[in-house]
Order: structure tokens, then C-alpha cells, then sequence
């Protein structure tokens, strides 16, 4: 072996750890790209879900106590929603409504922020899709309120009173 090929070798061999290497690496991510992507978007929310939510509010003290409600969430696939609720605040019953905004990421999460009336209080939630789209898992995100919802589409897609 002559003093050329000893130099060639061990270029080679790096070459070949460094392609072997970059191929691990972007096959090891390419199943994480894809998971994260679900193909989920503002169109995915579309309908009408009955909702119901339970929690405790801490903050601001006028209304701070337990929390309980049901009623509906209209989304319109486009990033728009519109609620009506009956709420239990601390025991007192509070008829209200919601109206919004929604954002979804490809990967089937998203967030909200809705007016409620007559409340005179803005509403921040993180939410999940899941169940095919029939199902919405949501947390209240505002300082001060710990709440939960679970949304249930209302009618089956396609359904006339959609």
C-alpha cells in the first residue's frame, strides 16, 4: 500500500460514518415529523359539541368557589366559536354565553379565547381533539381558574341539525 492510498482510506471511511450517520439521524426524526403533523386544522373543529366543565376559580375573589357547567360549542371550521352555558358559580346559577376565536395545529391541539357575556370576562383554553374528531379535551388556562371540559360532538357529522 503506497503513502496515497493510507491518506485515501481514511477519508473514505470518514465520508462513510459521516453519510452512514446523517441517515440515522433523519430516519430517526422523520417518524417524530410525522407524528407531530396529524393533519389536523381549523376545518377539523366544525359543528356543534355539548360540553360540560367542572373546577374551582381562586381568583378574582368575588366570584372565587367551585364551578360547574354545561352547554354548547358551535365551531365553524374557520376559526370562529360561539357558546352557550349555564353556569354554577359557587352556587349561583349564571346564564351565559361565549363568543371567539380558535386556532388548531396540525397536530390536533389548539387554543381558544372567547368574550363571556354577561360576565364581562375574557377566556383563554388549551384543548386536545381526539376520538376522531368527536371528542375535545379542554383545560381553562387564565390565572386564578382551574377548570376542565370534555366537548362531545352533539350531532353526527352530516347530521341536518349540524
Amino acid at each position: 500500500m503506497n503513502a496515497k492510498d493510507r491518506i485515501m482510506k481514511p477519508s473514505t471511511i470518514a465520508k462513510t460514518f459521516t453519510i452512514a450517520a446523517v441517515t440515522v439521524l433523519a430516519l430517526g426524526l422523520a417518524p417524530t415529523a410525522k407524528a407531530d403533523d396529524k393533519g389536523c386544522s381549523n376545518a377539523t373543529l366544525q359543528g356543534t359539541f355539548s360540553q360540560k366543565g367542572t373546577g374551582v376559580i381562586t381568583d378574582p375573589p368575588s366570584i372565587a368557589g367551585p364551578i360547574a357547567n354545561v352547554g354548547t360549542l358551535t365551531f365553524d371550521g374557520r376559526g370562529a366559536v360561539t357558546g352557550t352555558l349555564v353556569n354554577s358559580l359557587n352556587g349561583t346559577i349564571v346564564p351565559a354565553t361565549e363568543k371567539g376565536t380558535y386556532q388548531v395545529n396540525p397536530d390536533c391541539t389548539g387554543t381558544y379565547t372567547v368574550q363571556i357575556s354577561p360576565l364581562g370576562i375574557t377566556g383563554h383554553a388549551f384543548f386536545v381533539i381526539d376520538d376522531g374528531a368527536n371528542e375535545i379535551q379542554i383545560i381553562t388556562t387564565d390565572p386564578g381558574v382551574v377548570v376542565i371540559c370534555i366537548a362531545r360532538r352533539q350531532f353526527q357529522v352530516g347530521d341536518w341539525r349540524q
